[in-house]
């Protein structure tokens, strides 16, 4: 989803009215059936209309093509769907359901906050499937079939100068069906910027896409010893390297925050509700990364009509009208989408299903700046 689709939704009027559900399971239709039933009486009992009710029932009937597990996220308004996202995977916390001023954000933005573009280049040596693809969604973005040349591509098992020969021309032949599948990654990582480009395939094929591409280009390749192209092929390895891969870029852009809102003493970021309320208020927020502990919390904010879009008290207001006291999470997470600025979550670290949960408060929120905080570097010169 564009962060403009999500900026235009927050611009429409409430009241809305949300549903953070498990997706369409495996149970026998009438189960199936009465779990929707349940989820419209539990918003009608939220205070939602029954006609929103009736229309987020209605959206749920809709199995829309995920396996199962996966979590749903469906807003609705004036009695029509104005969001329905699917995610692959189960829930990231407890269900949700509710009605008022402004919509829910957070249960969206926690799954968006762990979503990862990237390509998966199946290689052989006479051609490559490659996909698009983006963690969470449950089917590709895009697909490319690079067709190459397969006459003679077996080496031919001859003696003296013939061997010699074949083994020439079958090279050549691997290297340009590679160079082709080169050309075809090379454009997709300069439309899409991609988080890393995860390679599997025969292993021949797979070193002469890696001497076509730019050193640039072999840095986002994360390589995946596992020939997945051939018929009948196990994807276990591959499966498993991309969520290794996506979990490494989640834990290095959470990281990357940190490093950032540290820089010059601190200047560069702002940490605590105080402080960061102030910073969206003055929209130098770049990214704001929420603790998923902080969802719990009972202190709450201001939620705006408008700039400055977030407050503590009616004094901070501008002028704009207080549409909901909402979370202090809700309230900072909407207040950064409508200041542009990217919503990170940080979850808790998995764990075995027996191990007790670490017993700790939620994490300050902290955001990375776009700009430093000139007044306290000046202080400390």
């Amino acid at each position: 989803m564009s962060d403009h689709r999500l900026v235009e939704l927050l611009g429409r009027p409430g009241p809305w009215t949300c549903a953070y559900v498990d997706g369409p399971g495996a149970l026998p239709q009438p189960e199936e059936d009465a779990l929707r039933r349940s989820v419209r009486d539990r918003l009608t009992q939220a205070g939602a209309p029954a006609e929103d009710a009736a229309a987020i029932e209605s959206a749920l009937e809709d199995r829309n093509g995920l396996p199962s597990p996966s979590a749903r996220v469906v807003l609705a308004r004036d009695g029509e769907i104005e969001l329905d996202e699917g995610f692959v995977g189960a829930r990231i916390g407890p269900e949700r359901v509710g009605h008022g001023p402004v919509p829910s954000l957070l249960p969206l933005l926690r799954h968006l906050s762990a979503s990862t573009r990237y390509l998966v280049v199946e290689t052989s040596r006479d051609g490559a499937d490659i996909r698009l693809e983006t963690s969470g969604h449950g089917r590709s973005d895009d697909k490319t079939e690079i067709e190459g040349d397969t006459v003679d591509i077996t080496k031919v098992q001859a003696g003296g100068m013939a061997h010699a020969r074949y083994h020439r021309y079958a090279e050549n032949v691997w290297k340009h069906n590679q160079d082709d599948v080169a050309s075809a990654v090379s454009a997709l990582i300069r439309e899409q910027h991609p988080a890393f480009v995860a390679v599997s395939g025969d292993v021949r094929a797979r070193q002469l896409l890696g001497e076509a591409l730019t050193d640039t280009e072999r840095a986002l390749v994360v390589e995946v010893n596992a020939h997945t192209r051939a018929d009948g092929a196990d994807s276990t390895e591959l499966d498993t390297a991309l969520a290794e891969a996506i979990a490494e870029r989640t834990s290095a852009a959470i990281g990357d925050v940190r490093d950032r809102a540290a820089a010059d003493s601190g200047s560069g970021g702002a940490e605590g509700i105080a402080d960061v309320v102030a910073a969206l208020q003055q929209a130098r927020v770049d990214t704001l990364l929420l603790d998923a502990r902080m969802l719990g919390d009972e202190q709450t904010l201001l939620a705006l009509d408008g700039p400055p879009w977030v407050a503590a008290d009616e004094s901070e207001r501008l002028g704009s009208t207080v549409l909901a006291e909402a979370s202090a999470a809700e309230a900072l997470a909407r207040a950064a989408v409508l200041t542009d600025a990217r919503v990170l979550v940080e979850e808790d670290e998995p764990i075995a299903d027996d191990a007790p949960r670490d017993d700790r408060p939620a994490r300050q929120p902290l955001a990375a700046l776009r700009w430093a905080d000139d007044v306290g570097a000046g202080d400390q010169s």
